[in-house]
């Protein structure tokens, strides 16, 4: 079949899934996050923790319950990785150096999954399967539970509370999380990925070499990495090696997998704030965000100017798996930097400037097309505020959202979320480039080493966990840098949507008038958009005028 018919056809594949996904996928987490009976086991665990399931709570005990939840889970996977060498099914690695076990922790209780190690060389099966994997679920689940309250701060009045966040964690856990990974995991079994216990297999290769296999429980994992849009790989190649993602259908599946919750997460919006109408405005956002990204790269892939070896050979193929080819390595890489995945099938740092360029610019819009699994949509919803009160502001009059005014008090929140990523990004990039040593860890110099590092505090304070490569991270300074940076990517921002929920649940909803901007029309979708790109993808412009633009023009 002829390549570009072939990319075409996936993309198609792709867009119908996931748009026979969004109303039912959509409308179900919609019921769990609203139904008020618990089920058994939901109830069982409510007992064991001391909770009760029937008790909302205030936005700051809801974020101090988010901060206590996170910071235990990152002392209890520090430990695990630590004693990893006493615990069952090690299969003989070795305790996990502090500087990467605290890095590799707030990686993953951050969603963020980014890794300065080789999997299949330093995890054991345990650790694979009861710390990293169960990271996968929570985290996931942790954001999903911040849009809940955010998405009660706009529906409900008059109260100061926006939910339970440890009824919330758990319903989202086990009804929504656990089963779509059971079912899908065996959908990866059945399709060549691999899920066993055998350890490392020592194989003789067709010219008489040795050759070490590493087996282990990788659908299960793979298929959470993906749904739970975390990211890290059993192994070192990612999405790339064949145990992972064995083949093309495989590899749709998987970016299936990757978009699909946080895609159908606006109709869940939708039906909870009583319109419908609202989930489509935004789903219309980050379709034409998603959309615009994957033609950009996939024509810079295929067309690029800047390397004469490439657009001799017909495309950027260096760094891309031949299973997969430029169509599907464009797809997966613009679909994961869109989210927090943080997958790779391809290697980023070998794509055209424009290519590459594109994959950090994706991040810096703070990843809401469609983003992390509720990240990516409390993300959205906060340039939704951001939109409105500039339209407020062009009219002369006291803007308004889903019925609620939004005054000094919900712009100051709105807009130190809008200013806490960057920050960390831009502070952070600053000071490695400013330290000799950190420098010497950048495997290219010039436009591309700076694009490298941008790259790796993008990519950390975003919480997408996907990475350049061309950059030695292994070092103390650059795992407690990125680890913080993973940290403070994270939870301030969630500070800031939680403070926001409690202050607009506090109000009364006023009435609907002629002046009111309606939010569900194509010229809202028009103007968030334009919101998005401008005010926060341009905050980024000087750092990317130093990176990919001056390779690109170089």
């Amino acid at each position: 079949m002829n390549g570009t018919l072939a990319g075409w056809l996936q993309i198609l594949a792709l867009v119908v899934a996931l748009a026979l996904s969004y109303r039912p996928l959509g409308d179900y987490i919609a019921h769990v996050l609203t139904t008020s009976g618990h089920l058994r086991a939901e109830r069982l665990l409510y007992r064991l923790g001391g909770v009760d399931g029937n008790a909302d709570q205030r936005w700051p005990v809801y974020l101090r319950s988010v901060l206590a939840f996170s910071a235990m889970s990152v002392l209890f996977l520090y430990g695990f990785l630590r004693l990893q060498n006493h615990l069952l099914l090690a299969v003989g690695m070795k305790a996990v150096a502090p500087g990467t076990a605290f890095n590799t922790a707030a990686s993953f209780v951050t969603n963020t999954n980014w890794q300065s190690y080789s999997g299949e060389s330093t995890m054991g099966y345990l650790v694979q399967m009861a710390g990293l994997a169960v990271q996968n679920f929570v985290s996931a689940a942790v954001g999903i539970a911040v849009l809940a309250a955010l998405i009660r701060g706009f529906t409900r009045k008059r109260t100061d509370r926006v939910g339970n966040f440890w009824v919330d964690l758990t319903r989202i856990v086990v009804r929504l999380l656990v089963p779509l990974a059971f079912v899908f995991a065996i959908v990866l079994v059945a399709a060549g990925a691999i899920q066993n216990f055998h350890g490392i297999h020592e194989i003789s290769t067709l010219i008489g070499d040795k050759q070490s296999l590493t087996g282990g429980p990788v659908a299960s994992q793979e298929a959470i990495k993906e749904l739970g849009t975390n990211g890290g790989g059993f192994y070192n190649a990612n999405s790339a090696h064949p145990f992972e993602n064995p083949n093309g259908f495989t590899n749709i599946l998987e970016i299936y997998l990757l978009l699909v919750i946080s895609f159908s997460l606006p109709r869940t919006f939708g039906k909870m704030v009583g319109d419908h109408r609202q989930g489509y405005a935004i789903l219309a956002v980050m379709g034409l965000i998603w959309a615009a990204s994957v033609a950009l790269i996939t024509v810079n892939e295929l067309h690029s100017v800047s390397s004469s070896a490439g657009h001799a050979a017909g495309g950027m193929l260096e760094g891309k798996e031949q299973r997969f080819g430029i169509w599907a390595s464009a797809l997966f890489a613009a679909s994961t930097t869109l989210t927090s995945t943080g997958a790779v099938n391809s290697f980023h740092d070998s794509f055209s400037p424009g290519g590459g360029g594109m994959t950090i610019f994706n991040m810096m819009l703070g990843e809401v097309a469609p983003g992390g699994t509720g990240s990516g949509l409390y993300g959205i919803l906060i340039l939704a505020v951001i939109a409105v009160f500039v339209a407020g502001l062009m009219v002369g009059r006291t803007p308004e959202y889903l019925g609620k005014k939004l005054g000094a008090r919900e712009m100051k929140f709105a807009s130190l979320y809008i200013l806490a990523t960057p920050a960390v990004v831009l502070i952070g990039t600053g000071t490695a480039m400013s330290l000799k040593g950190e420098r010497a860890n950048m495997l290219n110099t010039g436009a591309h080493g700076f694009s490298e590092v941008l790259y790796a505090f993008t990519s950390a304070a975003n919480n997408n966990g996907s990475a350049f490569a061309g950059l030695t991270v292994g070092s103390d300074w650059w795992n407690t840098a990125l680890g913080l940076a993973m940290l403070f990517g994270r939870f301030l921002p969630m500070i800031f949507v939680l403070a926001l929920a409690g202050s607009l649940a506090r109000q009364q909803p006023v009435p609907v008038t002629a002046g009111t901007l309606p939010t569900h029309r194509p010229q809202f979708v028009g103007l968030l958009t334009g919101v998005i790109v401008i005010v926060v993808g341009l905050t980024y412009f000087p750092a990317l005028a130093l990176g990919p633009l001056a390779e690109g023009l170089h």
